[in-house]
């Protein structure tokens, strides 16, 4: 699990509860924040448009389960793919490139055999990097269309609110009579903006933001791969791919790499 995206949300609840209970009455003005017509429509609402702009209903089920997968650390495995690609590439220097099958059966990444067993099979380079390109799209465009899901949900949030805000208004201006009730209809006309708000910056765009920086990662750990395996198909040198490869990292990843590579008491 991902500790930081669950301890800020948490603290991003504390922060609006600490909010309410900090004016004169206390505790007891939660109770001021409570009001189930304002609740289902702007949840209701923004939930029902995005109903009718999903594919189907079972694409929809898809996109509300990404939630989790917000919730879980992405490791940015780079620097192990990059040990496996040079072990690779140590195998088909030796060997030949047709001993990369057998090495294959021991990998888990199906995109990564899959594009061993591209040159395994004699495939020309041009093709394998774009069959590999291809299938990176692919996994980019299904991703982004979870994202897009939640970016949307954020918009639809603080529209539904405002809408609930204009309802509660005309409610209001249509029983001016009694001016002593003109204050709390105000307050529960209010409150959508507040749940909209609250839909839109606590949970959805957090979800969108954190479902993007873990395709990011994802994108970048396969490109390492393509390059890695097309470097290998063009028989490069294992050190010249590696140093390649480490220029996807961040300085600081580099160096901790060289760290690792390094025998202790010895040089690099």
């Amino acid at each position: 699990m991902d500790i930081a995206t669950i301890v800020g949300m948490v603290l991003c609840a504390v922060v609006v509860f600490f909010g309410i209970i900090t004016g004169s009455e206390g505790v007891a003005a939660l109770g001021h924040f409570k009001d189930l017509p304002s609740v289902f429509i702007t949840l209701g609402g923004s939930f029902f448009c995005m109903v009718s702009q999903a594919k189907s209903f079972p694409d929809m089920i898809g996109c509300l389960k990404t939630f989790s997968l917000a919730l879980k650390r992405k490791q940015a495995n780079e620097a192990d793919v990059i040990d496996n690609i040079i072990s690779l590439s140590n195998v088909a220097r030796k060997e030949g490139l047709l001993a990369l099958e057998e090495a294959a059966n021991n990998i888990e990444d199906d995109f990564l055999k899959k594009g061993i067993m591209l040159i395994v099979d004699g495939t020309d380079p041009e093709l394998v990097r774009n069959i590999m390109q291809t299938e990176l799209n692919s996994v980019d465009n299904r991703h982004n269309e979870k994202i897009t899901f939640w970016t949307n949900w954020a918009g639809f949030g603080p529209a539904w609110g405002m809408i609930g805000t204009l309802i509660g208004l005309v409610n209001m201006l249509y029983n001016m009579e009694d001016m002593s009730m003109i204050g709390p209809n105000m307050a529960v006309a209010l409150l959508t903006t507040l749940y909209g708000s609250l839909l839109a910056n606590w949970i959805c765009t957090p979800i969108a933001f954190k479902l993007k920086t873990n395709n990011e990662i994802e994108i970048m750990v396969k490109e390492v791969m393509v390059e890695g395996l097309l470097s290998i198909q063009a028989g490069e040198n294992p050190r010249v791919i590696e140093e390649k490869l480490k220029s996807f990292l961040a300085p600081s990843a580099r160096e901790s790499m060289g760290e690792e590579e390094t025998p202790e008491g010895g040089e690099a």
